[in-house]
């Protein structure tokens, strides 16, 4: 592929290309995570029983984002810590 008459690369056309589907995925995989520690959090403060339940979702939720590297394994542990946290204390 010959270059662009503007003088933009071609490689970084890829590049803006590669980073806009890969923001869209990361996006879509902390807003899973936010949502599913909300309603952890919510059940945890209403106490009813779907605390546990919504716990392993968030889990699993904060692991596969972990996993793809969209928040740091740490981050992770500490999420899911706090969480457990809160449904042990609401039981």
């Amino acid at each position: 592929m010959a270059k662009l008459k503007t003088g933009r690369h071609t490689s970084a056309l890829k590049a803006q290309r590669q980073a806009e589907r890969r923001t869209s995925r990361n996006k879509g995989l902390i807003k899973a995570v936010r949502l599913s520690t909300k309603t952890v959090q919510l059940s945890a403060k209403n106490k009813d029983g779907k605390a546990d339940e919504n716990f392993k979702k968030a889990s699993s939720a904060i692991d596969k984002a972990a996993k793809k590297g969209v928040i740091h394994w740490k981050t992770a542990a500490r999420k899911k810590s706090r969480l457990a946290k809160k449904v042990n204390a609401a039981k």
